[in-house]
């Protein structure tokens, strides 16, 4: 098992830290681990925290983690619940 790797990266303005784990457990799958400061949102987590499982290489099909994440977030930043809640968080809410 090899040690965790760090990163971060600045998605739409959020900083953006990123934990990775290849072959957790000595399995097949890579373990990511995302942390937004609090405040934040990200349109795979409403608590600025998400553990995520995924097949072991895939990340680096993508070109690394980094991009990865950075691909993952544009993709499920396109449904319209993630819209609405970026501009929901933009407003002050009166209810």
């Amino acid at each position: 098992m090899s040690a965790p790797q760090d990163f971060a990266i600045l998605w739409d303005g959020i900083p953006v830290e990123i934990t990775y784990h290849q072959r957790r457990w000595n399995s097949d799958f890579d373990h990511i681990e995302l942390r937004v400061p609090d405040g934040h949102i990200l349109p795979v987590t409403e608590t600025g925290y998400r553990s995520h499982f995924l097949l072991s290489g895939i990340a680096q099909e993508y070109g690394g983690v980094p991009a990865f994440v950075s691909a993952w977030l544009d993709h499920e930043a396109k449904s319209p619940e993630w819209q609405a809640r970026k501009d929901a968080a933009r407003q002050m809410s009166l209810f």
